[in-house]
């Protein structure tokens, strides 16, 4: 595959900067002038006539659309304009307007939206769910993921034909946020660590939820989360420090190719500040992604974002100053306050009345705003070329088929020795599926209702028919738990909606007993035998009536503590126990209530219900006993997805559950011949897996195929080909503080990473094999515009056939900066029979070599040679050739032009902040002995004075000290003494004499103290 030239995009994004706004206002222009023709002269007044018999011009789809829209837009009153900037657009039936709604969640299928007439209650699809995100990516096929793009697309327009108020056609999907970490809560709703495959396949996704007419949208989808969102601990006060070169490189990266391909129709920014700014107010959304394309882009806030700005942000005073911010920033709709804008209006029309706004402001967001629903179909007679379609697209049978194709080309198959795998279904006549997902398909925050559910015990049983015994076990344990004063046991409900747990029992039977699954780190969840419900608490009591773990507070989730007199404890660890408001922070242990129920009640254990916890059969021994004897035994663990990292709820361990990693032990020394499927949404430290299981699959949550997957892997009628998006590494050891978002100087993900990963970036098996012959690069050398061919000839040599998915890496040899290691530049899954041999060519542009310059503010090529290595994978590169770049030679620095403090080469104990409120980024220093690097800096005109503009909040004046080399011993050249200047956004320029300097040096700037650099120059 190719990508778009990174010097092409700077100068792009430049030039969209300069030009944006005349193009606009020459569009504008353009249209205004038709609508003015047209209303001269085919109706008589006002409320003219437009054209082949519609009442208004914008009615018309023969018009270009800027002319649809800024007619539009002039039949608005003020006060209608405001309206259409919150989430829910009322009607306007004066004109003919539908409610709008903006927002409806299609991750990996039409997931849920909100009722408008319901006080926006959740409604949940009944839709085709496929593997979460992450599981697409590990496909490596952009054209599987346009096609279920386009599945998916289909559904949301059937849902939204049959309800429109609830199914609105701007899709907050795809997630492209990288999994630069993969403790982030949110791992399951990207895509890679890498922002070239996830551009790949964000593209593909969208580009299949838009369809393929040229002026029409089948769906509108938003890119989530702009920028440098990848933490859930504090996300919305968190600022990500994110310098030039990882802002450019990588963040950025990720967004632009679906904006400039035209596959999204916007980007929701996120909850995050980046570099001491807010995301919903950042300059980027106009300045930067409104660059990237000439199409009317559409950037919804994310939701009850507005609203942090005053709150939690404490950023502005009012929401008026807030939501004028948001909308000069490029807000276009406020997803505040659920369905009442009473809020947002109110806060805009304030706004205006203060000239925080002007209504040409107004009406440059409600043109964008507009744009997206004329492109949809909304304003056109027939509702365009996508209202045709009808509700029975939603899991139709073709769906069921991509949802299972899919699913098989997702599984990344880990380990396989002593082949292991496939299993051969003839001679396989007794086979064990045990482990707590081995029955059991769930669901995540952001999927459907499952239309039907094949798990991996159904998906074994259906494929290896009445011929062969399938037995298994959820490896949970069957316990009991009696009040050790009372006598009496815990018991539940037998019905569909349970009970309020109660001490009712005076001996065990099935309403007293509970099966137990450990998710790690001591939560449990109880699911009752009486009625095979799960245990939640509903704010008031605890009942057994949950089909799953579920909700925003996940409030299912338990732990037995042991107390020092050898009983449990029953220890409530819904996700709201953790904030002070609620009772459960403050009394999470369960007591018995005079009426006999349970609630909460004691701040300790020893405080708690005293009770025996009796094991009615062990879980463990039922899967060993299944294990024992049989042909295979197959082993299914792994994680809850509302439980195990979620939104709002990072990880702080990677490894298996320690149940779970038990189980796999202990049925592993049953039974030679097992086989571990962890099945969860993230990389997992399986080390001792790795070393003692003979055989690994790995599957995201993938579906109501899920089991069909797993079953068509381990039986050989698919064969595995999906390949690892992100780094699995072997410890959290191996990772710094999640909220270290420079990977440059971190050593993060496998561009840079340093140390050996348990699985590295594209790896995963095949049951074939595959030689690499034969690399051929097009030119020994090549210009910087030039284009770089790379064929290499690949041979299935074993005896099945498969795919292989043919990556592209480079490395620089020799450059200016520190440069990745590896860094992925364009792949190809090809299928290939036993003994074929393809060509297998990829194509890049030079230009994407181009790195970002801190010393010249732009996408740069270095002349100088470049490795080009092809392979299975970032650590299997199977050949290797070369190329040499005529590009540039980056000068030395001139310090002599005003320099952004910004742009520095290295630094240490300094942090980015926001210059103003809004724009520009300054250097925050964080105390003495924290410095700034400036490399290779030409002194050669000398130097006898030093300026900076600074600001200075503190109390007294801080020095900045220039050193040339070395920030500790280097020779001093001078100080800048920056006085108070009472705020952090008020500079002031200081300027101080230094000594002569001539020659080439690192310089560095050194503080005493807390400041902000904004620019400096030595002169």
């Amino acid at each position: 595959m190719r990508r778009d030239s990174r010097v092409s995009r700077h100068n792009r994004a430049s030039r969209g900067r300069r030009d944006g706004s005349a193009r606009r206002r020459i569009r504008r222009g353009i249209a205004a002038g038709l609508v003015t023709l047209l209303a001269a002269t085919l109706a008589p007044g006002p409320a003219m006539a437009a054209p082949d018999g519609y009442a208004y011009p914008f009615q018309n789809p023969r018009l270009p659309l800027a002319a649809r829209v800024d007619d539009l837009v002039s039949r608005l009153t003020l006060d209608e304009k405001i309206s259409l900037l919150h989430q829910y657009q009322p009607a306007i039936p004066r004109l003919g307007i539908r409610l709008f709604k903006a927002g409806t969640e299609a991750l990996h299928g039409v997931a849920w939206s909100n009722d408008h007439t319901d006080n926006g209650s959740v409604v949940t699809a009944t839709a085709t769910v496929f593997p979460q995100a992450v599981g697409l990516a590990s496909t490596w096929d952009p054209a599987l993921i346009q096609r279920v793009g386009s599945a998916v697309g289909d559904e949301a327009r059937g849902l939204n034909a049959q309800n429109p108020t609830v199914w609105g056609l701007n899709l907050w999907a795809p997630v492209v946020n990288l999994l630069r970490d993969p403790r982030w809560g949110r791992n399951e709703e990207g895509y890679s660590e890498d922002p070239y495959l996830t551009g790949a396949i964000s593209t593909a996704y969208g580009h299949g939820l838009e369809g393929n007419d040229p002026r029409y949208l089948k769906t509108a989808p938003t890119l989530k989360h702009y920028l440098a969102y990848n933490n859930e601990v504090r996300r919305d006060t968190t600022s990500s420090v994110v310098p030039p070169r990882v802002l450019n490189e990588y963040d950025r990266a990720a967004f632009e190719p679906a904006i400039a391909a035209d596959a999204a129709t916007g980007v929701m920014p996120s909850y995050n500040l980046v570099n001491g700014r807010p995301n919903t107010v950042s300059p980027e959304l106009n300045d930067v992604v409104r660059s990237w394309t000439d199409k009317p882009l559409f950037n919804p806030s994310d939701a009850g974002a507005p609203a942090n700005l005053t709150g939690s942000e404490h950023y502005f005073a009012t929401q008026a100053e807030a939501n004028a911010a948001a909308i000069k920033a490029g807000i276009n709709s406020f997803t505040q306050d659920g369905t009442d804008p009473t809020g947002t209006v109110n806060a805009i029309r304030s706004a205006l009345a203060q000239g925080l706004l002007s209504e040409s402001d107004i009406d440059t967001a409600v043109g964008q705003n507009l744009s997206l629903r004329f492109r949809l179909g909304e304003f056109d007679p027939d509702g365009g070329p996508y209202a045709k379609i009808t509700p029975t697209v939603v899991n139709s049978p073709a769906h069921q088929r991509l949802a299972r194709q899919a699913a098989d080309e997702a599984a990344v198959l880990l380990k396989n020795t002593g082949r292991t795998l496939p299993l051969d279904a003839s001679k396989t006549k007794k086979v064990a599926v045990v482990g707590p997902l081995s029955d059991v398909l769930y669901t995540d925050w952001y999927s459907g209702a499952l239309p039907y559910r094949v798990t991996p015990l159904a998906g074994v049983k259906e494929r290896l028919g009445a011929g062969a015994t399938v037995t298994g076990s959820e490896g949970a344990d069957r316990i009991t738990l009696k009040d050790v004063a009372t006598g009496q046991y815990v018991t539940g409900g037998t019905g569909p909606g349970g009970a309020a747990l109660a001490e009712r029992a005076t001996g065990p039977d099935p309403t007293t007993q509970f099966d137990v699954f450990d998710w790690g780190q001591g939560v449990l969840t109880l699911r009752s035998v009486a009625n095979g419900r799960y245990v939640g608490y509903n704010w008031s009591a605890f009942v057994n009536d949950q089909t799953q773990p579920n909700g925003w507070f996940v409030q299912q989730m338990f732990k037995l503590e042991q107390r020092a007199d050898g009983n449990y404890a029953i220890r409530y660890a819904g996700y709201e126990s953790a904030y002070d408001w609620s009772q459960a922070y403050r009394t999470p242990y369960l007591t018995r209530q005079p009426d006999g129920t349970l609630n909460l009640g004691a701040a300790t254990a020893d405080a708690a219900t005293a009770f025996t916890k009796d094991v009615v059969t062990s879980g463990r021994d039922s899967a060993v006993a299944a294990a024992k004897g049989a042909d295979a035994a197959v082993v299914v663990v792994g994680s809850m997805p509302f439980i195990n990292g979620r939104e709002d709820h990072d990880r702080t361990d990677m490894g298996l559950a320690e149940g779970q990693e038990a189980l796999v032990r202990a049925v592993r020394e049953a039974n030679p011949n097992t086989i571990v499927v962890v099945s969860n949404s993230y990389p997992t430290t399986l080390n001792w897996e790795q070393e003692h299981v003979p055989a690994i699959l790995w599957t995201t949550h993938a579906g109501q195929e899920t089991g069909h997957a797993v079953a068509d892997v381990l039986f050989g009628d698919h064969n595995p080909a999906g390949r690892l998006t992100q780094t699995w590494y072997r410890s959290t050891a191996d990772l710094p503080d999640i909220l270290d978002y420079d990977i440059i100087a971190g050593d993060r993900t496998y561009q840079y990473f340093r140390g050996t990963p348990l699985y590295p970036m594209g790896y995963g098996l095949s049951y074939t094999t595959f030689r690499y012959d034969n690399l051929r690069v097009t030119s020994p050398v090549v210009d910087s515009r030039g284009a770089i061919r790379v064929s290499v000839d690949v041979t299935n040599t074993g005896s099945r056939a498969g795919d292989e998915v043919v990556q592209l890496y480079s490395h620089a040899q020799r450059s200016r900066v520190k440069q990745p290691i590896k860094q992925l530049r364009g792949f190809n899954r090809v299928h290939l029979n036993p003994g074929q041999r393809r060509t297998v060519t990829i194509t890049i542009k030079a230009s994407d070599l181009a790195f970002w310059d801190v010393t010249r503010s732009r996408y740069v090529v270095e002349s100088g040679g470049y490795d080009l290595m092809v392979g299975a994978s970032s650590a299997d590169i199977r050949a290797t050739g070369q190329v040499r770049v005529r590009g540039e030679v980056i000068p030395p620095r001139d310090l002599t032009r005003t320099t952004r403090a910004e742009n520095f080469d290295d630094y240490s104990g300094v942090t980015l902040v926001d210059e103003s409120k809004v724009r520009g980024t300054s250097v925050g220093s964080t105390g003495a002995g924290t410095w700034l690097k400036f490399a290779d800096s030409s002194l050669e005109r000398g130097t006898n004075r030093l300026t900076v503009r600074a600001s200075n909040a503190g109390t007294a004046e801080i020095a900045v000290r220039v050193r040339l080399d070395d920030p500790v011993s280097g020779p001093l050249l001078g100080t800048a003494r920056v006085p108070v200047t009472g705020d952090v956004y008020s500079y002031t320029d200081v300027t101080a004499a230094l000594q002569r300097a001539t020659g080439r040096h690192d310089v560095y700037l050194v503080f005493d103290g807390p400041a902000r650099l904004s620019t400096f120059s030595l002169s």
